[in-house]
């Protein structure tokens, strides 16, 4: 690959309904400029989230993508030239520098750039230590409080998220029931990671497979995925139940608002709570998130899958995999090797 171009995937226009390949432009660009106070940084690690559907095609909590521009994504790079004295050629950062080769910046932004930990890889910095590790640690501790004995229900259990939200989950005393697609899934959710009960809603009647694994119903559910599961859960909520509103993967691609709940009044006769969040809101308590994570994954109650892509050619049909079921774990994309020899 050549050194002096920055290949860059544009958002070329609003996807209608699922996202396709024709939503974005490849173009070939000289590399941007340095200036006082920026560092030039090669990108070598891109984060694939569902959140990203919804930035092409909508203000959410951070303006949409304008189109012509590099499509978002957070990721992780290197440093290669520094005009910034706290910056220095070598170091791993990662920021929101999107679908791109190269990015000159000034460190601010969606997600302001910070130095990578010692011996921290790429990878786990943007799973177990980037957004995923943290949503789901908030989402759990803090939105979903839970406690233990209580029955715990997640929904795109073998994702990113919600596997280690299960995961927390069981830490804290909780049966964990997994909802995820696919045998092999399920098989990993209670084989590999030990929850208590997987659901395949693509082989399983959801509902009826919750009744029998949640006789008495359900306390806390980390909802991924929205649409009919979040409403077969709404009818089986124990008091005081709280859900966890993380993501509506299953809505996202709709070409039109599909109708709510049709189960919402529950809580009301259960007297429960149900709440959104966004992780951002927690940045200032991320060490604190971190650390926990660490310290259970180097104790091995933690653990967690990636599916690793490879080519900055196959962003588009990498992000497609989010919506399609096929990513299993954490999607990554690996786009290149440090050009220089790492400092930490």
């Amino acid at each position: 690959m050549r050194n002096d171009v920055n290949r860059q995937w544009l958002l070329s226009n609003r996807p209608q309904g699922m996202i396709k390949a024709e939503n974005f432009r490849w173009v070939e660009a000289p590399l941007p400029s340095v200036e006082e106070g920026q560092v030039l940084v090669r990108n070598l690690w891109l984060s694939f989230d569902p959140t990203q559907r919804p930035w092409m095609s909508m203000d959410t909590y951070v303006p949409m993508v304008p189109l012509g521009e590099v499509m978002r994504a957070i990721s992780v790079g290197q440093v290669v030239e520094s005009h910034r004295q706290d910056y220095r050629p070598g170091e791993l950062v990662q920021g929101a520098f999107g679908w791109q080769d190269y990015v000159s910046t000034d460190g601010s932004g969606l997600v302001p750039m910070r130095k990578l930990p010692s011996g921290v890889p790429p990878n786990l910095a943007l799973s177990l230590f980037g957004i995923t590790g943290p949503t789901a640690y908030f989402g759990v501790l803090d939105v979903g409080r839970v406690k233990p004995g209580e029955m715990f229900v997640v929904s795109g259990a073998a994702g990113a998220t919600g596997s280690i939200a299960g995961q927390i989950a069981k830490i804290m005393g909780c049966k964990v029931v997994g909802i995820a697609g696919g045998r092999a899934k399920c098989e990993w959710l209670t084989n590999e990671v030990r929850f208590d009960s997987a659901i395949d809603y693509r082989a399983e009647d959801v509902e009826a497979r919750l009744s029998v694994l949640c006789p008495e119903g359900i306390d806390v559910f980390f909802d991924n995925v929205g649409g009919p599961v979040l409403d077969a859960v709404l009818a089986r909520l124990k008091l005081k139940a709280r859900i966890v509103l993380c993501g509506a993967i299953s809505r996202y691609n709709d070409p039109d608002p599909a109708p709510g709940p049709s189960n919402y009044l529950n809580l009301i006769i259960q007297r429960a709570r149900m709440e959104g969040f966004i992780v951002l809101d927690y940045a200032e308590r991320f060490s604190e998130a971190i650390t926990e994570l660490s310290n259970w994954l180097a104790e091995g109650k933690l653990k967690q899958k990636e599916d690793v892509a490879h080519g900055l050619e196959n962003a588009p049909s990498t992000l497609i995999r989010l919506f399609t079921g096929q990513n299993f774990g954490k999607q990554l994309l690996k786009i290149a090797d440090p050009p220089l020899p790492r400092v930490d």
